[in-house]
């Protein structure tokens, strides 16, 4: 449902127009040094305000609602709380009976009835990831010196993203593009074969971030072009170092030591300003619908961050799993 993990356990919750969203995290060792200080600089890489980005800008500030006394973690349930503040909820009425293209409206009102909060997406919108990049800060904390970094390596197909962001801009589209991730210091041993693998673990959150279409570890795709000759990665000593990292630090579903590198496609936005063609749920005939409010015409430049923080909670879950183990 809107719970990821075993040991350590992230569940989020709010709507992008309610109250507020957030994120509780149990599980959580006792002792972490924690403060608002700490969340600062993820939080921003998360922000809008930089050119392809929504106007809609948040203070974001963490409220610490529990499991945080005297700078520590206390080792019972963390609640981390952010105000939504930067409200226009009528830009999204007509959406009740025309729901965009591409989007969750459709889906979202035939699985709850019609009862959805469809104001600035509810429950399926990109705010949602707040809380994880908020979880992801604890976790990078419990996994050194395991360090996670997740840079956008092109849009639209072009690695000169600022060219195509503003080539969408003056066509009132949006543009997709890919995010690589790449786990330095990774240890030894981590996930299971078959289900509790680490490509399935770490997938399955990353689809949790929404408008996420694709992922592929190692070489990927690339490698059906390949012979396996080329595919396999020598080892070189006994800590398990390999000459190429074709397998992107996992082998039988189980981390090798090497680094873990996979890349995800996101898609391009769906809330565009180009008028499309949909169906009128009102009027029972196809419509014409143009956008308006404020959305990102290239919602990946925000993405990184969240990457970094869903893999390393998956990452700390495998860690404090190995750690019961031993």
């Amino acid at each position: 449902m809107n719970s990821f993990g075993t040991i350590f356990k992230v569940s989020i919750f709010g709507e992008s127009h309610g109250v507020g969203v957030g994120v509780i995290i149990d599980g959580c060792p006792p002792g972490i040094s924690l403060s608002k200080e700490d969340f600062i600089e993820d939080l921003r890489k998360r922000k809008s305000g930089t050119l392809g980005t929504t106007k809609r800008i948040e203070d974001d500030e963490p409220e610490f609602l529990s499991g945080i006394f005297k700078g520590k973690t206390t080792g019972a349930p963390i609640t981390i709380f952010f105000k939504n503040k930067n409200i226009k909820s009528k830009d999204y009425d007509e959406f009740k009976n025309i729901p965009r293209p591409g989007h969750a409206d459709f889906v979202a009102m035939k699985k709850y009835n019609n009862f959805n909060d469809y104001r600035g997406s509810g429950h399926f919108s990109g705010r949602l990831t707040l809380g994880l990049v908020a979880a992801g800060v604890i976790a990078k904390k419990i996994i050194k010196p395991i360090c996670i970094n997740a840079i956008l390596i092109e849009v639209n197909g072009n690695k000169n993203i600022d060219e195509e962001i503003r080539r969408a801009i003056k066509l009132n589209d949006s543009v997709g593009g890919i995010v690589e991730v790449i786990g330095k210091n990774m240890m030894n041993g981590l996930g299971e074969p078959f289900f509790e693998s680490v490509e399935s673990k770490i997938s399955s959150i990353i689809f949790s971030i929404p408008g996420i279409k694709g992922i592929e570890f190692g070489c990927g795709f690339n490698c059906t072009k390949m012979y396996g000759s080329q595919v396999n990665d020598a080892i070189l000593n006994e800590n398990g170092k390999t000459k190429t990292n074709n397998s992107g630090g996992i082998n039988g579903g189980i981390t090798n030591g090497n680094d873990l590198i996979f890349r995800v496609a996101v898609k391009p936005t769906s809330s565009i300003s180009k008028i499309q063609e949909t169906f009128n749920l009102k009027t029972k005939q196809m419509d014409n619908l143009q956008i308006k409010g404020r959305h990102d015409t290239c919602f990946a430049l925000r993405v990184p961050v969240v990457l970094e923080a869903v893999t390393a909670i998956a990452i700390t879950d495998f860690v404090l799993i190995k750690k019961g183990e031993e």
